[in-house]
């Protein structure tokens, strides 16, 4: 399995589109209805979604992979008695069927059938693709066991403020953070390299957005990163060599992640502005509430493009 995408809910869906284009550097993969679809350059048909609604909304988090490991998920879900709905075919880029599932504080993970993949793009210092996403949680254990018990992922590390989870090699696809609130925390897009990651923060500042925390290089997964607030208000993250993951490893603890004093990633030279990406991690709620007698997947008043089987 792998992670596929980010989908929102935000108001001001056109100009987010024109930023997401041609500043974060994603390319258009296709509008259905209400909802634009944008891919990196890696072999994913779209890897971020935003739909026009009320208000910032998580739509969900999209998963793909073989149809034997969807049917699986679903299963597990099916056995563990929680909010699930088969999807025939979603109205989205690549198609296929799958499952809805809704997690315990509300999240929706959308977990699609592969059967074919998109050629890759020439890359110019552009996001392959998303490479975690993570979300902010009052039960950190409940959303662990879920992820690990239904969606069948791993536990990769845990540190003092987080549970990172994996689906493959890479070192998390999601990750959970100790919070008061159920929220959308950050997405992150995968660079080449950390060129491509720098140069991503040269056409972030030309176009008068600043870093809010970054660059560094993080403690679990080894990535580099940067962070930046969109400005639909969503924590964006550039991010490049993620560590991969193999059998034999060994879930790390919190004390296994301790920084010296002073220090927030390996090199020692980042700085986080607490405020600004402390207000957009609480920006986009989760919906919860899964209806699974709509015949679209409506889900807490998040209409999911599909027809239910």
């Amino acid at each position: 399995m792998r992670l596929r995408s980010v989908d929102l809910m935000l108001p001001q869906v056109a100009s987010a589109a024109e930023f997401l284009q041609n500043i974060w550097g994603l390319v258009p993969a296709g509008i259905s209805g209400r909802t634009r679809f944008f891919r990196g350059t890696a072999d994913h048909p779209y890897i971020f979604s935003i739909a026009e609604g009320a208000a910032n909304a998580v739509a969900a988090i999209t998963h793909a992979g073989t149809p034997e490991e969807i049917e699986q998920a679903g299963a597990r879900a099916i056995e563990a008695g929680v909010p699930h709905q088969r999807v025939g075919a979603f109205d989205v880029p690549g198609g296929c069927g799958g499952f809805i599932v809704q997690g315990p504080e509300g999240q929706v993970y959308r977990l699609i059938a592969e059967t074919s993949r998109p050629e890759r793009l020439q890359d110019r210092d552009q996001p392959m693709q998303i490479t975690h996403a993570v979300m902010n949680a009052v039960d950190v254990a409940g959303c662990e066991r879920f992820a690990a018990g239904v969606l069948g992922f791993k536990v990769t590390d845990r540190t003092r403020h987080m549970t990172f989870m994996r689906c493959n090699r890479k070192h998390h696809c999601v990750a959970y953070v100790h919070s008061d609130v159920s929220s959308f925390n950050h997405v992150a897009f995968e660079m080449r390299d950390i060129d491509a990651v720098m140069r991503g923060f040269g056409r972030m500042r030309d176009a008068g957005f600043q870093s809010v925390w970054g660059p560094g290089r993080h403690g679990p997964g080894n990535n580099v990163f940067g962070y930046f607030i969109a400005p639909f208000g969503a924590v964006i993250e550039y991010t490049a060599e993620v560590s991969e993951i193999d059998d034999g490893h060994q879930a790390g603890g919190p004390d296994d992640w301790k920084w010296p004093p002073g220090r927030i990633d390996h090199w020692g030279m980042s700085t986080k502005d607490v405020a600004k990406i402390g207000a957009a991690e609480r920006a986009f709620r989760f919906t919860p509430g899964l209806l699974p007698t709509q015949s679209r997947g409506r889900i807490g008043g998040v209409t999911f493009p599909g027809r239910a089987q």
